[in-house]
């Protein structure tokens, strides 16, 4: 493995080989056990700028990105667009040069359009993380994942993942196949041709129309919530029409490989893709996925920032 990390942004998995993921979520475990800690803070960004610009609503993301930054040292400035000058009409491309002009190491961009974060990378010095950009990727969720799926069965390799739901505006769908695919994991498709995406089997992925083909003998059962703010026209008859053909219960996971787990983005839709009882039974993954998720974005960001590979992490965090 090298000893530094070779890229300068995280726009997208697209460009990532095995070992940067690897990388990664080595680091991730490093940083997961300093989450452990009764002080759950390293000096190893102090001195850096974080800004994290957010044009979309988030929870999770954010505040996740939040806490790894400060969890490292760095100074975190949050930027919501609804309380900013966006409001008043300032264009992506004014944006970016007050950002530039504020000289900061590393900006963290959510954003409705796809290709809007590589739109900022192209006229920034500094590094940008895509924390989401339309329909196009989410490359952090796609490597907090896969640290969940790794620790959950001691590898990706081979796995059998099944990626039910809206797939179609998905960018978590699509950051995910890209990286299982390094790994040589199969990945299942299932949904309503209305919310399947154009060419998926393309992307790397089998296509299944029916729930319980789709759920047979494999280790990760991964569900998507119903995009309604970016549906167009009727491509489902209704929510409990969906949730009868396409919602996971229980009884669902008797399809699965005995070790199989759940795992979901959020936010969840209770009741429609996820049956309540399964969001909280012993092989839902979802709060591991939040929890990871300020580990994983702690390894981005020091990788990133730092300019270091992963095995310099014992030194920076006394591990």
């Amino acid at each position: 493995m090298s000893s530094a990390f070779r890229h300068h942004h995280l726009i997208s998995v697209e460009p990532l080989k095995a070992d940067d993921v690897l990388q990664i979520l080595d680091a991730a475990e490093v940083f997961f056990e300093v989450s452990m800690r009764p002080v759950r803070k390293v000096p190893t960004l102090r001195g850096k700028t974080i800004i994290n610009l957010f044009y979309e609503a988030s929870t999770r993301t954010r505040s996740s990105f939040e806490l790894a930054g400060k969890r490292l040292s760095a100074d975190v400035v949050n930027i919501s667009t609804s309380s900013s000058s966006v409001t008043k009409g300032e264009t992506l491309l004014d944006t970016c040069k007050t950002l530039q002009a504020m000289h900061p190491d590393v900006v963290i961009i959510r954003h409705s359009a796809s290709g809007a974060s590589n739109y900022v990378a192209r006229r920034l010095d500094c590094s940008v993380i895509n924390a989401g950009d339309g329909a196009h990727e989410h490359p952090t969720q796609a490597l907090l994942d896969a640290f969940v799926m790794r620790r959950a069965h001691g590898t990706l390799k081979g796995l059998k993942v099944a990626i039910c739901g809206d797939i179609k505006h998905s960018r978590v769908a699509r950051s995910d196949t890209l990286l299982l695919n390094l790994f040589g994991a199969e990945v299942r498709y299932c949904g309503p041709n209305t919310l399947m995406p154009y060419r998926a089997k393309s992307l790397g992925a089998k296509v299944y129309n029916r729930l319980e083909e789709a759920l047979e003998g494999v280790d990760v059962i991964y569900l998507l919530r119903i995009q309604l703010e970016r549906l167009q026209g009727a491509p489902i008859p209704s929510l409990r029409e969906y949730s009868r053909t396409f919602g996971v219960s229980q009884r669902h996971l008797k399809l699965a490989a005995p070790d199989a787990i759940v795992m979901h983005p959020g936010p969840l839709n209770r009741g429609v893709e996820i049956h309540p009882l399964l969001a909280d039974c012993e092989k839902s993954a979802i709060l591991k996925q939040v929890e990871a998720g300020v580990a994983v974005r702690m390894a981005v960001l020091y990788l990133l920032m730092s300019g270091k590979g992963a095995e310099s992490l014992s030194e920076a965090t006394g591990l």
